[in-house]
């Protein structure tokens, strides 16, 4: 029996082209919970970014690929008040190492943390970052210099660089960090041993459920781990071959109310 739904945002609850939740999604979503089922977002986005779900009912967050877990509860006076499970942030020093490269090479990179997130692009901002905060609806954050990054806590590094480009910064840059990638411009990186199959472990720990008693739902690379752990793993219509190879089940595409096609058969 399925007892808690993990769900990816992007290509997954929101649309691509409508930038919104479909109805049937948000319906299903409430019919599921009615029945005492947990709903958690499970996303690569950090919670600075976490702009999209209106009208969808959840328990819970488990944003930048697994490193920060966030239940959401009632307080007495009904009002939503977060408690942090799991919070695991990148290391200074591998955040001192990328400022590093971004001074000899110009990088751009995106800093999150809890909170805030702040764009570093010593050389100008890049077109291709500008055309993914397009694809995501997201406005460009506030232009800092990469030193900001070290006045706060930095949850997720994103940053753009190429698959090619890839061995250098993780092996030598971002030496312990994860690398996970749903676009080929730039990488979301978070502290080693986090992904969303790990964030996952936490979320089920907390509430005491088995994993087999786990769904979740994904179309990106950030997605497969998460596929391959839960109990039921079910891979979007518009996910590439390898998401769908990782998954239990294929539904159909998030325009096409594929959440919604497998909820209904709970």
């Amino acid at each position: 029996m399925t007892k808690i739904i993990f769900f990816d945002i992007d290509g997954t609850l929101v649309s691509f082209n409508t930038h919104k939740i479909p109805q049937s999604t948000i319906d299903a979503v409430h019919k599921v919970r009615q029945h005492g089922v947990k709903v958690w977002i499970a996303t690569g986005r950090p919670m600075p970014f976490i702009n999209n779900l209106e009208g969808l009912e959840y328990d819970g967050v488990m944003c930048v690929n697994g490193a920060h877990c966030i239940v959401r509860s009632s307080d007495t006076n009904g009002e939503k008040e977060d408690k942090i499970i799991y919070s695991k942030p990148v290391s200074r020093d591998a955040v001192i190492r990328m400022i590093a490269e971004q001074e000899k090479t110009g990088k751009a990179v995106v800093y999150a943390g809890k909170e805030r997130a702040i764009l570093t692009a010593p050389h100008g901002i890049p077109e291709e970052l500008k055309e993914v905060f397009t694809l995501l609806d997201l406005n460009i954050p506030t232009l800092y210099s990469p030193q900001e990054a070290l006045t706060f806590d930095v949850m997720q590094v994103i940053a753009f660089f190429t698959q090619q480009e890839s061995c250098h910064i993780m092996n030598d840059v971002l030496t312990d960090c994860n690398e996970t990638r749903w676009h080929p411009s730039f990488a979301d990186c978070v502290a080693k041993g986090t992904d969303k199959a790990a964030g996952m472990d936490k979320v089920i720990e907390y509430y005491g459920f088995d994993l087999s008693e786990t769904m979740a739902f994904g179309d990106g690379g950030n997605d497969i781990t998460m596929l391959r752990h839960a109990g039921i793993g079910v891979a979007m219509g518009n996910a590439n071959d390898d998401v769908k190879a990782a998954a239990d089940v294929v539904t159909s595409t998030v325009d096409d109310d594929g959440v919604a096609r497998i909820l209904q058969m709970l």
